[in-house]
């Protein structure tokens, strides 16, 4: 290896790109071409980013306090422009150079690679997805070929459709995080339990399974998981973001604090640390802080989609639907798959009252979880809206949740009551099921939702000449306080009444 090839990888390394090229500028073999070809790529990219902070692009635009020639028009437009705002220069000469290669012979899998995320940056998705499907071909071990190809899938059957080396075991890494993608997280995880007998080791395997049982909602098999990699690699920052999500969802104060000043301590400038510390004060309800911290993670990295997501999350606390949107915007502008995303957009518009905004999102929110039954319930109260009143639809969207398992009786305690409302005898169904699940949690007696839906059932039996069950629901609500109490006690008397007279 060369003087030549050596300082340009020092050049490269220090992100000065322009001089690796340089450096490189009579470079000829295989390697060296690559690597001059590539630093131009990213020189390019540099060049647009900085474009883009310089004319208003950065991530400031979404600040708590905006003037109204930053603030998005809101319902204007279902589409933010990107992140990056402009076009990368370097592209068209590239673009020119690797086609010539075509011609000669000479394009070994890291040129077709790099052509692939050419075509990409340039708009040809078709001929991107072919590249980088050749690249993997020609050198399977390239990861990057294989990362580039996923974002640009959008079914199982287009991923099908291309020639991949199905017969290298990349492709099983590759397919395992495609799952993931997909949302198909049990498949993932089945993929990759296989792949963790050939790499009982591998922490970014236990970071996939552990990111599969956080979308599972399986936090503390995630939770378990996560500690297993601190203990085999302490300093790990690598999907640490993702861990101070478990944490924050389990609330989890104590660990979550540990986790952001460790890794402070370990690596403050780095994207996941600003994410994690930005989480830990959410956590705290200083979403001001939180913001600042999730500003700090897009200079370092204006792509770094958690940190989107996350910020519209704390502008909504902060009352700031304009500059939520736009952080949601810019999140599925990165990701279109990213579902929470496309699920805070259907949240903000639905504050706004603009139910038929919010119910355009939230149906890209279900299309990506249809096993979700947030999603669901989330269309059902859009239904719902006094613009909507669509109670049909409403109803079809919270047995939707119910046939997914929903676990917080939101869907149960939605049917009985819009079933009640039509004077439909499934009412009574639903407040059953809604009362087995409250007395499975072991709630107190004189819950709301337990004295509804007894007072419902004893009303509803007693109509239904149901004597017996009437007589029980009665005799639950006589330890309810208040009206309830003294309304059994009567209805009591009425139902003694007409059993003496059978």
């Amino acid at each position: 290896m060369d003087d030549a090839y050596s300082l340009a990888k020092a050049y490269f390394d220090l992100g000065e790109y322009r001089r690796c090229a340089h450096a490189l500028r009579e470079a000829n073999a295989p390697l060296q071409t690559f690597l001059r070809e590539y630093a131009t790529f990213l020189a390019g990219e540099k060049s647009k980013g900085q474009a883009s902070a310089v004319g208003g692009g950065d991530v400031d635009g979404g600040a708590g306090a905006v003037d109204s020639s930053q603030t998005p028009s809101i319902g204007a437009r279902k589409q933010a422009p990107e992140p990056n705002a402009g076009t990368n220069a370097e592209l068209e000469s590239l673009s020119e150079w690797l086609r010539a290669q075509d011609y000669s012979g000479a394009k070994d899998g890291f040129l077709t690679y790099l052509h692939g995320i050419v075509c990409r940056e340039s708009g040809q998705p078709t001929q991107a997805k072919d590249l980088l499907a050749e690249a993997c071909r020609k050198y399977p071990l390239n990861w990057s070929a294989w990362q580039a190809l996923i974002p640009m899938l959008t079914s199982e059957e287009e991923e099908q459709a291309l020639d991949l080396p199905r017969e290298h075991w990349v492709y099983r890494w590759f397919i395992g995080v495609f799952q993931l993608e997909m949302q198909k997280n049990k498949e993932s995880l089945d993929t990759f339990v296989s792949l963790g007998k050939e790499f009982p080791q591998s922490k970014l395997l236990l970071g996939h399974m552990a990111e599969a049982h956080y979308n599972l909602r399986e936090f503390d098999e995630a939770q378990e998981i996560y500690k297993d990699i601190r203990d085999l690699d302490p300093y790990r920052i690598d999907g640490m973001d993702n861990y101070s999500n478990v944490l924050y969802v389990k609330e989890s104060f104590a660990e979550l604090s540990h986790l952001a000043h460790h890794l402070v301590a370990t690596d403050k400038y780095t994207p996941e640390t600003c994410c994690v510390v930005g989480n830990y004060y959410s956590l705290k309800s200083m979403h001001a802080k939180a913001v600042v911290y999730f500003k700090r993670a897009l200079k370092l990295n204006p792509r770094y989609l958690s940190a989107w997501t996350l910020m519209g999350h704390e502008y909504v606390e902060m009352k700031n639907p304009a500059a939520a949107i736009d952080a949601y915007r810019h999140a599925v502008d990165i990701n279109p798959r990213d579902y929470r995303a496309w699920y805070g957009l259907g949240q903000t518009y639905e504050i706004l009252q603009m139910p038929y905004y919010a119910l355009y999102y939230y149906q890209q929110a279900v299309k990506l979880r249809p096993s979700d039954p947030r999603m669901w319930c989330a269309m059902g109260q859009c239904y719902e809206s006094d613009q909507l009143r669509l109670f049909q639809s409403a109803i079809r969207c919270y047995q939707r949740a119910v046939a997914n398992n929903e676990r917080e009786g939101i869907a149960l305690s939605k049917l009985a009551t819009l079933h009640r409302e039509k004077n439909e005898k499934a009412a009574a169904h639903y407040y059953l099921l809604n009362l087995k699940r409250l007395d499975a949690e072991v709630l107190d007696a004189d819950s709301n939702e337990k004295i509804e839906a007894l007072e419902f059932l004893s009303q509803f039996y007693k109509k239904e000449r149901r004597l017996e069950e009437a007589e029980a629901a009665c005799v639950r609500l006589l330890d309810a306080p208040g009206p309830a109490k003294h309304a059994a006690k009567a209805l009591l008397r009425e139902i003694h009444s007409m059993l003496s007279s059978t």
